[in-house]
């Protein structure tokens, strides 16, 4: 069977890493990297850090509009699927992408697979919502990471081919952690010096254009973070560095360090050491669920519903007393289900793919 398989995000490559150590075994994958996290510390260390294939088309496509982006990908992708001709297209998560990969295979009349299907936030407000629903509803076989996802699937009557396999980021937290807790390392901090990764200390990401876009806004979310009684690591997205640096410039924080975007195995000894997390990002709040850690997810609406029990994830609004209130709220650590897989999820996804591909033949 000959893949080809899309990615742009760092999410995704986290997910491919997973997927093509399995299916490279027997079948042939041509990787496509879109460009559209084009930062060497968005994407350059995700490849090298977790021995990811050099991707065979890196198209280099990145910023502007989302429908600029998404049509470039689009027109580039088409492009390569003519000439590779492959069997099937394989596509992660919820990014532009996904969405511009899935949208010029299915016009081809290439099968679609669809990894992390069947989540939804209730919102089209998300422009990860519309990616992820249109991509659902053009994919020829979906898999879901958990049974909510996959229930959403069959409401939306895309029950057949829909199969729950468990979640490709708990298979790759669970082989790199070994590998990350042996980790020493210093960050690099927004103004290039060295930063040590202090004894205790919290991690915060914070990158959705909800939270970031207004000065204001990220600047209650980092009060709340300064206010607390150790250090908050924070990685900056790059689009973020200008606000970032004029909010630090005129409030002094005490208790924030602020630095360069992390590697993956950074990013999971952080999340495994840290006291507490605070995110917005869907792919964090599942990894401080793994680590069984405490977090904060900065959002109007649930993601991942499977990591709410016990007060183990909770929502706040972007106010300092709200953040800091759940993030004084007691929780469950113990969690006796695996609502997220058994960590081979990759194995299922290519025993699916290899019975629907001989169904076709």
């Amino acid at each position: 069977m000959k893949l080809l398989t899309v990615v742009g995000a760092r999410p995704q490559f986290i997910k491919a890493a997973v997927g093509s150590r399995v299916f490279r075994k027997k079948h042939t994958e041509i990787l496509v990297h879109t460009g559209q996290h084009y930062d060497a510390n968005m994407s350059d260390i995700f490849f090298e850090e977790m021995d990811i294939p050099h991707p065979d088309y890196n198209l280099g496509i990145s910023g502007g509009s989302h429908g600029k982006m998404t049509g470039e990908m689009l027109t580039a992708i088409e492009e390569i699927l003519l000439k590779e001709q492959p069997d099937m297209m394989l596509v992660y998560g919820d990014t532009n992408s996904t969405l511009a990969a899935a949208l010029a295979a299915v016009k081809l009349h290439i099968p679609v697979a669809h990894v992390e299907s069947g989540n939804r936030f209730g919102t089209l407000d998300s422009p990860e919502e519309v990616n992820r629903i249109c991509t659902d509803h053009v994919s020829a076989i979906r898999f879901a990471c958990t049974q909510s996802a996959l229930d959403s699937l069959v409401k939306e009557n895309l029950g057949t081919n829909s199969y729950c396999v468990g979640d490709p980021m708990y298979d790759a937290f669970l082989y790199y952690r070994e590998k990350a807790e042996k980790l020493t390392f210093e960050m690099k901090g927004l103004d290039g010096s060295r930063i040590s990764v202090p004894k205790r200390f919290y991690y915060m990401t914070c990158h959705r254009q909800e939270n970031t876009g207004d000065p204001q806004i990220l600047a209650e979310i980092l009060s709340a973070m300064d206010a607390l009684d150790a250090s908050t690591v924070y990685p900056v997205h790059p689009r973020n560095h200008k606000t970032v640096q004029m909010l630090m410039d005129k409030h002094h924080y005490k208790q924030l360090l602020f630095v360069e975007p992390v590697g993956y195995l950074e990013s999971i000894y952080l999340v495994s050491n840290a006291e507490k997390v605070v995110t917005d990002s869907g792919g964090l709040q599942r990894e401080a669920f793994f680590a069984e850690k405490k977090c904060v997810t900065v959002l109007d609406f649930v993601v991942w519903p499977e990591t709410m029990i016990g007060n183990r994830n909770q929502l706040a609004k972007p106010l300092k007393g709200d953040i800091l209130a759940k993030l004084a709220t007691p929780q469950e650590i113990s969690c006796k289900d695996a609502p997220f897989g058994d960590g081979d999820s990759a194995q299922h996804i290519c025993r699916y793919l290899e019975e629907f591909q001989k169904e076709r033949v």
